[in-house]
């Protein structure tokens, strides 16, 4: 999984003029996808990037990213989402990544309940590695299994209440069923709060 290239098989000309066209970017967010090995994370970020579902998508190794563009009102927002890697081992590449994150997708397969149990460790890193001000949203991944469903909803919308201000989704990355709607509404979020003030959310970058 590499980054998004903006302008791949555009002549020069064309890309100059769409330059010189385009609406500039109001602010630049970092977001970061964290949660168990097989969970869905990188198929969740693909589909929201614009790629396709793959049944044997290989683990992150570490860290990846890929970059999205979006409108939020009238603000146009570059987003920056980084995919972590769900093995242990990685933990101390990956937690350096948490602290710029302004909104964080905590995701579980909800066909494996041992993935929704690993969440308290997830937490802790959370609060041991990102800023108090970050944005949350649990993910409840793998939704067009649902004769193969583990945990239910309502186990997934109380472990969000026990966070103050976490929200709640489930969705398929396979069927693409409330990718952008769970991406779009952490965004939401994460301006809402700030009273769209974007100089205090925006990064270097």
């Amino acid at each position: 999984m590499g980054t998004v290239r903006q302008g791949q098989g555009v002549s020069p000309s064309v890309a100059r003029s769409r330059q010189r066209t385009a609406r500039p970017v109001d602010c630049r967010l970092q977001l970061i996808l964290i949660g168990d090995r097989g969970v869905g994370k990188t198929s969740l970020l693909e589909r929201f990037t614009g790629g396709a579902f793959t049944e044997n998508c290989k683990s992150t190794v570490g860290v990846d990213f890929k970059i999205r563009t979006i409108d939020v009102g009238d603000k146009k927002i570059r987003l920056q989402i980084w995919d972590t890697a769900g093995q242990e081992r990685f933990n101390s590449i990956t937690s350096a990544y948490y602290r710029n994150a302004k909104g964080i997708l905590i995701v579980y397969d909800l066909t494996k309940r041992e993935t929704f149990e690993e969440l308290g460790k997830w937490m802790k890193m959370v609060d041991k590695y990102a800023s108090e001000d970050a944005d949350l949203l649990l993910v409840g991944n793998k939704l067009d299994r649902e004769m193969e469903r583990e945990v239910r909803r309502d186990e997934g919308e109380k472990f969000a209440r026990q966070y103050c201000g976490m929200r709640f989704c489930e969705s398929s990355a396979k069927d693409n069923s409330n990718v952008d709607d769970l991406f779009h509404r952490l965004v939401e979020d994460v301006v809402r709060k700030r009273s769209l003030n974007f100089m205090c959310v925006c990064v270097c970058g």
